[in-house]
């Protein structure tokens, strides 16, 4: 790739690397007696497979990757690659040791050093004139070979992040971690820069770890989604099993925006303030949390299941967002409907629900 062909955007292939299988088994980790930072997870991100660690602040994920990188050691339990024990009771590899590429969340690019030498950081059992190389391909990879004698201060956002991930893969890792890469973006890169990122990953074919809290980041990034909730593994699996088949109501939440309903089962059905819902596999007198998705209304100003009032309407482009009370709903109910569905006078509508857009959990599991 020439000087002339990275100026126009254009980036080479990127190299292959061989593919790991990294394998939490049982992890537990404290910074202080009962202090808990993580519960025994057991977790596998399979080779080549981009896997997103999913959860709120101080759920674990963040210290999950640093045991993975072998920042940070945990309390019991084992890391492995590709079947070899890297972390353990009686082994413990330096992180410079275990083929793992780490991207930070703030890039840590050094602000003295040009973009090459950044690049080439971490390839020092190389000569010099192969970490050169290596650091070339690398940044070509991510488009930026004409940067190459710039320094970090130069570039966007955007493109900082790119090389943080060319330092990243210089090495050629068999996994590469990441740590909410796209946080410290606005809104109008973010999108362009996680497209890019996800091609290169792709195209590495490494095994990839990415840590976001951003539940529809990770649905467009990960093969699969691992949730986590206060150090405990929630669910695990692919985006749709998590979406649409939700263990508990934790999960449900993360990945919308709900109304929550309760009521009792009776001869199969749990009447609530937005109508008589089936309860199929729940036994009558069974306490049950109704959730329905704000995407789950469907409106209009003559027909439907139940009645309602607008209370409020927000334009938010292509949707708008309504309030509405209902009766025997102590507080408004949340609709996300399209625009121009119901005209700018209405105020008085009628709704139903979408089967798809309602979930049922049994209350007390919901209490445990």
């Amino acid at each position: 790739m020439t000087i002339d062909e990275a100026s126009t955007g254009k980036r080479t292939t990127a190299g292959v690397t061989f593919a790991a299988r990294l394998v939490f088994d049982d992890i537990s980790h404290s910074f202080a007696p009962g202090t808990e930072t993580l519960r025994n997870v057991s977790l596998a991100a399979e080779p080549g497979e981009v896997l997103c660690l999913l959860g709120p602040s101080g759920s674990g994920k963040t210290t999950l990757l640093r045991i993975a990188a072998g920042i940070e050691p945990q309390s019991t339990g084992r890391v492995l690659l590709n079947g070899r024990e890297i972390a353990g009771p009686s082994v413990f590899l330096p992180p410079e040791k275990r083929s793992i590429g780490l991207v930070f969340q703030d890039f840590a690019l050094f602000p003295h050093m040009t973009i090459l030498d950044n690049v080439r950081f971490g390839l020092t059992e190389l000569s010099r004139e192969e970490a050169r190389r290596e650091a070339m391909i690398a940044l070509s990879r991510v488009g930026l070979e004409a940067y190459a004698a710039a320094y970090p201060h130069v570039l966007s956002g955007g493109e900082q992040q790119r090389v943080a991930l060319a330092r990243a893969l210089a090495p050629r890792p068999a996994v590469l971690l990441m740590d909410e890469p796209f946080s410290g973006l606005d809104s109008r890169l973010k999108d362009s820069v996680r497209a890019e990122t996800l091609a290169i990953l792709r195209e590495s074919r490494a095994t990839a770890i990415v840590v976001t809290h951003d539940a529809e980041e990770a649905m467009r990034m990960g093969d699969r989604i691992a949730l986590l909730k206060d150090g405990r593994l929630v669910q695990a699996g692919r985006a749709e099993d998590l979406y649409l088949s939700p263990n508990d109501l934790f999960v449900a939440g993360f990945f919308s925006e709900l109304n929550i309903f309760g009521g009792r089962v009776r001869g199969g059905f749990v009447e609530t303030s937005v109508g008589r819902i089936a309860a199929p596999g729940l036994a009558d007198g069974t306490e049950t949390t109704v959730a329905v998705r704000t995407t789950g209304f469907d409106v209009s100003e003559t027909e439907g299941q139940v009645e309602a009032r607008i209370l409020s309407r927000r334009y938010l482009g292509v949707i708008e967002l309504l309030e509405l009370a209902v009766p025997g709903a102590e507080t408004p109910v949340r609709a996300r409907v399209r625009c121009g569905i119901l005209s700018a006078r209405s105020r008085d509508i009628w709704f139903s629900l979408r089967e798809s857009d309602v979930l049922l959990f049994e209350t007390r599991r919901e209490n445990a």
